[in-house]
């Protein structure tokens, strides 16, 4: 027996883990590796909720044939979205049921139509529109830029389960546990989850908020994300956490990031670590830009209220991964965060007159006057340093 894993008496999640990728969508560090969650609805009628990455399993097709039988085939492919993580089994799939039928939106044929084709097997479904299997009957609710243009949930009305493509997912593999009941949330996945909604669906936090709008009132029993655990027990964690992710609500902590070439810039980010801790912070963090992947400097910066940022200069401008992390949260357009910004340089700035321009841009509520460094830092520097420290602690107790 193949590993296919019933949560309910016709819902099987026939899914797969990847510990051998080293980047997802080659950006993006697994260090406890990933999982792509395909699921079967055996009724009636056969519905085969989203596939999974091309060469993640390469028994998927025998799971399918030990569950529904060599001679039965499968009346539906759901595509809630069109990213090959979750679409790459697509082919493979169409050559074994040539007769299924392609269930998504006019935005989910746009994007098939360059991948595979396949017209005549589309069968289009719109807000609102249902399939009748026998038993189940599947509701399809659009959720566009969740966060792709043509993502969409399909809820099963008859066991309440929500089958959210994206929504609700987390890097991580799943380690024998396939249920929240079944693991230490806590341990990582939390961590994970924050990490894989701040990168990959933090820039639509906006088009989540009107998904929440859309799912208002539905009684939802399960929800089965395409990456990470089946929701049984306590789904009202997790659209708790994805709710308050989305609204940019954090902790009152501070993370404190830099770029430093020869030492005096991180000797000014420990300095203010120290006096955020003497003014009663205990949530703190501090990285060095130039060590610490990008993807975990936006998930602390998600987590935490208070941000400060140094850099040295270089070139005129920031330390280049500073660069990239203030251009990429720029892009994002993350919002309600305190700010406080340092630096140093030898013989000409940029790196502090950039993040200043950073803040223009990005307006987060600045705590307190920037503090450029020529040189080593001296005792006025560290007292301006001490006054950022003072500013933040100050806002963060007062929010």
């Amino acid at each position: 027996m193949h590993n296919t894993v019933k949560i309910t008496d016709k819902v099987y999640w026939i899914g797969a883990n990847d510990r051998r990728t080293h980047l997802f969508e080659n950006m993006w560090p697994l260090p406890y590796g990933i999982s792509y969650n395909s699921y079967l609805i055996v009724d009636d009628k056969i519905a085969l909720v989203d596939t999974l990455e091309q060469g993640s399993s390469d028994d998927y097709l025998v799971k399918i044939e030990e569950l529904i039988g060599k001679e039965r085939s499968i009346d539906y492919l759901i595509i809630n979205h069109m990213e090959p993580d979750h679409s790459g089994a697509m082919k493979a799939i169409v050559e074994r049921y040539p007769d299924i039928k392609i269930v998504g939106n006019l935005k989910t044929f746009k994007i098939i139509e360059f991948y595979y084709g396949y017209k005549e097997k589309w069968h289009q479904v719109e807000d609102g529109s249902q399939i009748d299997l026998g038993y189940h009957k599947l509701k399809f609710v659009m959720t566009p830029w969740v966060h792709w243009p043509e993502t969409m949930m399909t809820y099963d009305e008859t066991e309440k389960m929500l089958f959210s493509g994206d929504a609700f997912g987390s890097f991580g593999s799943l380690d024998g546990g396939i249920f929240d009941d079944e693991i230490e949330f806590e341990d990582y996945y939390e961590e994970e989850m924050r990490r894989y909604y701040s990168n990959i669906v933090g820039q639509y936090s906006n088009m989540v908020q009107k998904a929440y709008k859309k799912l208002d009132g539905v009684d939802i029993k399960y929800i089965c994300s395409t990456h990470g655990p089946v929701w049984r027990s306590d789904v009202n964690k997790v659209i708790s956490l994805y709710d308050r992710w989305s609204k940019y609500e954090s902790e009152k902590g501070v993370v404190i990031i830099y770029g430093s070439m020869y030492g005096n810039t991180a000797k000014l980010a420990d300095f203010i670590a120290r006096k955020l801790a003497e003014n009663g912070i205990k949530k703190i963090r501090v990285y060095d830009a130039s060590k610490t992947h990008l993807s975990y400097l936006i998930n602390e910066i998600w987590r935490y209220k208070g941000v400060v940022l140094g850099s040295c200069a270089y070139n005129s401008g920031m330390l280049p991964t500073m660069e990239q992390l203030t251009r990429t949260l720029e892009h994002m357009g993350v919002k309600n965060h305190l700010l406080g910004i340092f630096g140093s340089y030898s013989w000409n700035g940029g790196g502090v007159k950039s993040l200043h321009k950073f803040y223009e841009k990005i307006q987060w509520d600045l705590v307190s006057d920037p503090v450029d460094t020529k040189g080593i830092p001296g005792n006025e520097e560290f007292d301006r340093c001490e006054t950022i420290a003072r500013e933040m602690a100050e806002k963060l107790k007062d929010n």
